[in-house]
């Protein structure tokens, strides 16, 4: 986390908490701020915020408190939701109701221009997070899926970027597509590479190697395999690869000596949702490892979503990751 840390200081991004209301996120936000991660916005109604902060001696110097009710800005990010909107039957009414909303004003503030990034999530639904994030951001060029991965450091071990791994997708998309999943693939190189400057090798999981086990699931990642090969012809993407033959060299050498995948990877990428949740959970706790996420990618700018259980320092990780995220 410290490259993380280093580049988001530099980054100097704008990072909006919409969940100004909870304790946990104006700590958060301070905390932030004062180790130089970003400059946070908070939103909510900006006397409750700043009580808020007495009460628990936060001091919030600095920090921009923006309340979407009675924003200089709601009519203009009104009008910007419903031109985007309008397609979609959304009424102007509509439009400047949602405007005085924490999520939507977030979100429109990134659009906008207004904030880099958005953290959401402590007292919302991932669906609340996310909802307003395609609706507004949409995806990134080129990309159809919005997919999560979680970064995981693993200590005392010799594998991956020396115990560093991106676990993908472990928190959103349930039973990927052929082609999903090679978006996927991609898109979780391409993070590895943004946010810690390390060159992805990514391997495509399943409980075969090579041809080893032959079953439906199996064609599904050997088609993916081949997709996100096209997709992305200068990252070191292989698979079909079981676990072991994806990370261990030992192992690689005798299932899959010609890859130049097997053995080295740092982008693990699952089949689907319920391997690679089990998987995260897992090697957390039985590897003692730190795990950090969801977080979100193929998001046309980044915002991130929080488990509702977060910490303090759980938020102030994830704002840093989104502002490392917001200088792709």
């Amino acid at each position: 986390m410290e490259r993380i840390y280093a580049r988001a200081i530099e980054a100097k991004k704008r990072i909006v908490l919409p969940e100004g209301s909870d304790a946990r996120v104006v700590k958060a936000a301070a905390g932030a701020r004062d180790r130089g991660y970003a400059d946070p916005i908070l939103l909510g109604n900006p006397d409750a915020v700043q009580k808020l902060a007495q009460e628990n001696g936060v001091d919030l110097t600095g920090i921009a408190i923006v309340d979407p009710v009675n924003n200089p800005k709601r009519q203009q990010y009104a009008d910007l939701l419903y031109e985007l909107r309008k397609n979609k039957g959304m009424t102007a009414d509509q439009a400047f109701d949602l405007a005085g909303n924490v999520l939507y004003t977030g979100v429109l503030m990134v659009k906008a221009g207004d904030a880099d990034g958005e953290v959401s999530g402590a007292t919302h639904s991932t669906g609340d997070t996310v909802r307003p994030a395609l609706q507004i951001l949409k995806t990134a060029p080129g990309i159809s899926v919005v997919s999560s991965f979680f970064v995981m450091i693993v200590p005392d071990t010799p594998y991956g970027e020396n115990g560093l791994f991106v676990y993908a997708d472990s928190g959103l998309i349930i039973n990927p597509t052929a082609p999903e999943l090679a978006e996927i693939a991609v898109t979780s190189g391409n993070s590895m590479k943004t946010l810690f400057g390390v060159e992805p090798i990514v391997a495509m999981l399943s409980f075969s190697t090579k041809g080893s086990g032959k079953d439906v699931l199996v064609d599904k990642v050997v088609e993916a395999t081949k997709l996100a090969q096209e997709k992305a012809p200068n990252m070191l993407i292989d698979g079909e690869l079981q676990g072991d033959a994806a990370i261990v060299p030992a192992v690689a050498k005798s299932k899959a000596p010609g890859s130049n995948v097997a053995g080295k990877a740092n982008v693990l990428i699952f089949p689907d949702l319920q391997s690679g949740n089990i998987c995260y959970k897992l090697t957390e706790r039985l590897a003692k490892a730190e795990a950090y996420g969801p977080i979100l990618q193929g998001i046309a700018k980044p915002v991130n979503d929080l488990s509702r259980g977060c910490d303090v320092e759980d938020i102030i990780n994830v704002v840093a990751i989104t502002a490392v995220q917001a200088t792709q």
